[in-house]
């Protein structure tokens, strides 16, 4: 069930028949958060968190896997993974009618912290690349499918 090379379409998928079926893309419908309006709220060095990839992971729930174990929790360049378990998919079915509910589904998210002028997308090659590579260290079972955001996270 390993498909890397399936999806040309997204910086990442994998297990070509288990995508999400409903997770559609929303990232023009929400609007920026945080007090700092279109480019996001900063910390104390004046850097803004900015949401690189997002995206799914997902096994069987009879596999165990130990996603920490193949997922790096953080990258050069103030970059940070973060992997954690839903309690359920946000829909039903993957496209090819597997039911989410026999799934354990995690949600990815890859952000940075970007100095004042940076381009946030300037490192998602390399940062897509890299996970990419992690993830298809995976076991068989074990699916994704991650899209770019760069949106602020605050």
């Amino acid at each position: 069930m390993h498909h890397h090379d399936d999806h040309d379409d997204h910086p990442l998928a994998g297990d070509g028949h288990l995508r999400p079926e409903a997770a559609g893309d929303d990232r023009e419908a929400r609007p920026a958060r945080g007090a700092g309006g279109a480019h996001g709220a900063r910390d104390a060095h004046g850097r803004r968190a900015v949401r690189l990839l997002q995206g799914y992971v997902w096994h069987p729930r009879d596999l165990a896997v130990d996603l920490s174990a193949h997922l790096p929790a953080t990258l050069d360049g103030d970059v940070h993974v973060a992997c954690d378990p839903m309690p359920a998919a946000p829909f039903t079915f993957f496209d090819d009618g597997t039911l989410s509910a026999t799934q354990v589904v995690y949600q990815l998210t890859v952000l940075r912290l970007v100095e004042e002028g940076e381009d946030p997308a300037s490192v998602l090659p390399w940062v897509a690349e890299t996970l990419q590579r992690a993830l298809e260290t995976t076991p068989p079972g074990v699916g994704w499918q991650i899209l770019d955001d760069l949106r602020d996270v605050f």
